[in-house]
């Protein structure tokens, strides 16, 4: 069954984790899992933290540069189907620069979530995602 965008929204906001959709600039699609906290009632932010990389300047971020429009997906799977479920929300992100009052907002929002980033505050860029729509679909009738 469908889920109202409200549904989606809370479930996408309640999941652990979301996978980031991103278009490379040759067209290829680009998906990655990120942590990521909420910011009021349509924005997600995620940022570049100090988990072992190869670098800060990451494919993601190339990829939102030169087309900011994302898509974000959380989804339950069993082996019962009725319990199945997905949800995504699809946007326009943009990197934060470090003046943006809004890279400081995204950064209290992600170590409120997340313990770990409370130790070690994320100090690489900042992505903010505006949704424009939230959707998705449960098994459960």
């Amino acid at each position: 069954m469908r889920l109202t965008p409200e549904q989606a929204r809370e479930r996408l906001v309640a999941a652990p984790c979301l996978r980031l959709a991103t278009v490379r600039p040759d067209g290829a699609p680009h998906l990655v899992p990120i942590v990521f906290a909420a910011c009021g009632p349509d924005a997600l932010v995620f940022a570049v933290d100090h988990k072992p990389k190869s670098t800060d300047r990451l494919q993601r971020l190339a990829n939102i540069a030169a087309n900011p429009r994302v898509s974000l997906l959380a989804d339950e799977w069993s082996d019962d189907w009725a319990q199945l479920w997905w949800v995504r929300a699809d946007g326009v992100a943009e990197e934060t620069a470090t003046a943006d009052p809004r890279r400081g907002v995204a950064l209290d929002a992600l170590c409120a979530r997340h313990p770990q980033y409370r130790v070690q505050p994320p100090a690489g860029p900042v992505v903010w995602i505006d949704v424009a729509t939230w959707s998705g679909w449960s098994g459960a009738g």
